[in-house]
């Protein structure tokens, strides 16, 4: 009697302790509710800043002012009439830039920033700037005005430039030159 119980007691063990795992349901489900809300935060911040550039643009009526396909407007003051190509992937510009507030304080001079060497869409700049250049030929200067989706976004550059902070930049173009093939 003893054994059967004993024998009993590990068939039963040993048919519990091989069935499969029951998985638990989540205790929370997340209806997504929180990605909705940061859409429509960055659609009402784009829309605010794009009618502060718009109202800056229409104050300005001594410069012709371009929509690019990018988000942001630009104009030149210094237009090439040169015909050359504008530089493509892997093409070295040569190039300054100052960056103003939408109210023209500068934010960070030429000086400070110095000339740069850019290899077309082989470093990491600013996404104003990478399309920007792309527009440029050589010896051009165009003033961009940047929403800040197109700058440093919401976390800022962590220096100079608060969190959703649009920005005026001056780019001067020295020189492209043309990617090496071999």
């Amino acid at each position: 009697m003893k054994t059967r119980l004993i024998v009993f007691i590990i068939m039963v063990a040993l048919t519990l302790s091989c069935s499969k795992p029951i998985p638990r349901k989540p205790i929370s489900i997340s209806s997504g509710s929180f990605l909705k809300e940061s859409v429509e935060r960055n659609k009402k911040l784009v829309a605010k800043e794009e009618a502060l550039i718009k109202s800056i643009i229409k104050q300005d009526s001594l410069n012709d002012y371009i929509a690019s396909e990018n988000g942001y407007w630009y104009y030149y003051k210094t237009k090439s009439n040169v015909v050359s190509k504008l530089p493509t992937f892997g093409d070295k510009v040569t190039f300054d830039y100052e960056l103003r507030s939408l109210n023209n304080e500068v934010i960070y001079s030429k000086e400070e920033l110095g000339q740069q060497e850019y290899y077309v869409d082989k470093q990491n700049i600013i996404e104003g700037l990478r399309s920007g250049i792309k527009l440029m030929k050589a010896n051009e200067e165009i003033i961009f005005l940047f929403p800040s989706n197109q700058v440093y976004g919401y976390h800022g550059d962590n220096k100079k430039i608060t969190t959703n902070t649009p920005v005026k930049a001056i780019v001067s173009v020295h020189s492209i030159e043309q990617e090496k093939t071999e």
